[in-house]
């Protein structure tokens, strides 16, 4: 039986890894974590209005919303793309099981413009929500991008397969009709869902370029020292860049698979992006850190590598970034 999949650095044709060392953390290791661990506590649900998203202005090429977690609603010039949608109040099977949302969506699902492109990094539920996807596909019908091997969840979730389209890394796909590119980058993660074999789908980032302007969705990833300067050494420097900055402790268990804030200030470097904004905090409690230590500790982070604080900032959801 041939492979499904093509044989790389990142890949045996059947299973994907990380180049160079890939850490696969077993339930021992997560007995260990969960018997050691001392997570904060979150609250509840933490207030915070939805709002409107601004129209894209003259004076603007991009705009980035930072609706929570990995969801972003990037407005463009050449059309609107959603990023890791997840509007269902948990994230876990069917949106009813798993961690459940701190805070609600900064821009309530009705008050998204037309959503042109969805972008689906890899299929851990709190990036890939089957219920949020239905309801995209239902009311805007968008083309869907995303690693190989997630094409099947695209399809359960209702899109038609004409509207899917499966990258490798580094592959590219143009919407012609927008004026859009849009490149598979590598990220250092892994993938896992109730069903399907782990690893068996890919994950990755997205570079979105519009001629106008051009953006980097990092994904979900740890830091790799080669990774991100070989993305701005074939892509170029983006002006806008969206990296994680959560989930990271303990680090004896998340540096494999999440960056940390420092980290992430060096993602920011390595990218040369001329503005990030960060993501990936603050709204599913996942890991042990305090709900507000992701921006506490990125403040500190740009003060030690000596950048000002509106070059990488943590945003309010709802709240819009421009490069």
């Amino acid at each position: 039986m041939p492979a499904p999949f093509p044989v790389s650095d990142h890949c045996d044709g059947h299973r994907f890894f990380n180049p160079g060392r890939h850490e696969n953390r077993s339930w021992l290791d997560v007995l260990r974590w969960k018997r050691t661990s001392r997570p904060a506590l979150w609250p509840a649900q933490s207030p915070a209005p939805s709002r409107r998203p601004p129209p894209l202005t003259d004076a603007h090429a991009l705009a980035a919303t930072w609706i929570g977690h990995s969801t972003f609603l990037l407005q463009t010039r050449a059309g609107n793309v959603l990023t890791d949608p997840v509007y269902s109040a948990c994230a876990g099977p069917g949106g009813l099981l798993g961690p459940c949302r701190a805070r609600p969506p900064g821009v309530a699902f009705a008050d998204l413009p037309a959503i042109d492109v969805v972008l689906l990094s890899h299929d851990h539920y709190d990036h890939c929500d089957r219920p949020t996807l239905r309801r995209l596909w239902k009311h805007h019908a968008p083309l869907a991008v995303t690693p190989l091997g997630n094409g099947p969840l695209l399809r359960s979730a209702g899109f038609a397969p004409d509207h899917i389209v499966e990258l490798d890394w580094w592959q590219s796909h143009s919407v012609a009709s927008k004026g859009l590119a849009i490149t598979l980058t590598p990220a250092r993660h892994w993938s896992n869902r109730l069903s399907g074999a782990r690893n068996g789908r890919l994950w990755g980032g997205f570079h979105v370029n519009t001629r106008k302007a051009s953006a980097l969705f990092a994904g979900d990833t740890a830091y790799d020292a080669a990774m991100f300067a070989d993305i701005r050494a074939r892509l170029g420097a983006p002006d806008l860049a969206m990296i994680p900055i959560g989930a990271y402790e303990p680090r004896w268990f998340m540096a494999p698979q999440h960056c940390d804030p420092v980290e992430a200030v060096q993602i920011h470097r390595d990218l040369g992006a001329r503005r990030s904004v960060a993501m990936h905090w603050g709204t599913f409690q996942l890991t042990d850190e305090a709900f507000d230590a992701p921006p506490r500790e990125l403040s500190r982070a740009l003060a030690v590598a000596g950048l000002p604080a509106e070059a990488f900032r943590a945003c309010a959801p709802g709240e819009t970034a421009h490069p």
